[in-house]
């Protein structure tokens, strides 16, 4: 009588015998979609701005023509909806070019990591305004902050960070450049009311002055702002510092603010200021915007010749 084999060969077996290994490497692949746009949700609290300029034009017409080449990265939620990690501008030129649907990579990861990935992913553009950089550092490092007192799990998303005893701000800090004061000083522009974070992304306000002001109170600052509309001036790094002080000290009243600001510094005196939304557009997005004045000042001395020149010409 045959006896039954106490041998079995599992279905997963059997799937892995009968299957290529280029099938097997397929079925690993992240996966590619066309996604409805109205089932793609913007990250919450998106620290980068899109902008509708010409950079966003030349975008539309190039998803006219080709489509979108480079897919977005979405992360599915619980409610089955999609959240947008990178890919922002995409989203928009998809929208105003009028196509329904945007093309997706779909990954699997929790919400620290997507926050770590979409502030990579974003930290490559050319421009990147000091607001910007100040919310991406602090969603970042807080982020990275949450991971680093979870244990590592295997085989977990590539995205996730192995501390081997460093800290949060000593990684950041090797990744981007800037050194652990100047990320904290970045981070500490997250404390000013808009309308000075508007101010010192317009290159109205400078850093140093700004992180002093973002140790003031709420009331103290807007007190500040309404000196600034009022003497069409801005506070010195000194005027600043003196504003902590007081501060500090319990004296800081609207009137010592009002007396503080209405000083006149020399290098406001005759100052022409130019707004940074209406002066950016015209200057190449290559140019940082610590070099912004120089691109002015040579752009007028050609107007100012091409105006002598046209003065000749008709004087003949």
């Amino acid at each position: 009588m045959a006896r039954k084999s106490d041998f079995t060969l599992s279905t997963k077996s059997l799937d892995e015998l009968f299957s290529s290994q280029e099938e097997r490497s397929e079925a690993k692949l992240t996966k590619i979609y066309d996604l409805p746009l109205e089932l793609i949700d913007d990250f919450p609290d998106h620290p980068y701005k899109v902008r509708e300029d010409e950079d966003m034009m030349q975008l539309v017409e190039s998803v006219k023509e080709r489509g979108v080449i480079t897919p977005a990265t979405v992360r599915q939620k619980e409610d089955g909806r999609y959240e947008l990690i990178s890919g922002h501008r995409r989203k928009r030129a998809c929208e105003i070019a009028g196509f329904p649907t945007l093309r997706c990579e779909v990954v699997d990861l929790t919400r620290d990591e997507a926050i770590i990935l979409m502030v990579e992913s974003n930290f490559q553009r050319s421009q990147i305004l000091p607001s910007e950089k100040a919310y991406a550092y602090k969603m970042r490092l807080e982020a990275m902050k949450r991971q680093a007192g979870r244990p590592r799990k295997e085989n977990s998303s590539p995205v996730g960070i192995d501390f081997r005893g460093k800290q949060s701000l000593d990684i950041v800090s090797e990744e981007t450049g800037d050194s652990r004061n100047q990320i904290h000083r970045y981070i500490r522009l997250t404390n000013l009311v808009p309308e000075l974070l508007e101010m010192v992304d317009e290159g109205r306000i400078k850093m140093r002055p700004a992180v002093e002001l973002s140790y003031l109170e709420e009331d103290a600052q807007r007190d500040v702002v309404d000196e600034i509309d009022m003497n069409d001036a801005t506070p010195s790094h000194d005027q600043a510092i003196r504003m902590r002080k007081f501060q500090s000290e319990g004296r800081l009243t609207t009137e010592a603010i009002q007396a503080i600001m209405s000083e006149e510094k020399p290098n406001q005196r005759e100052k022409i200021i130019l707004r940074g939304d209406r002066v950016r557009q015209y200057i190449p997005k290559n140019i940082p915007i610590t070099q912004t004045e120089d691109y002015v000042c040579k752009a007028l001395e050609h107007y100012a010749k091409y105006l002598r020149q046209r003065s000749e010409r008709d004087s003949r």
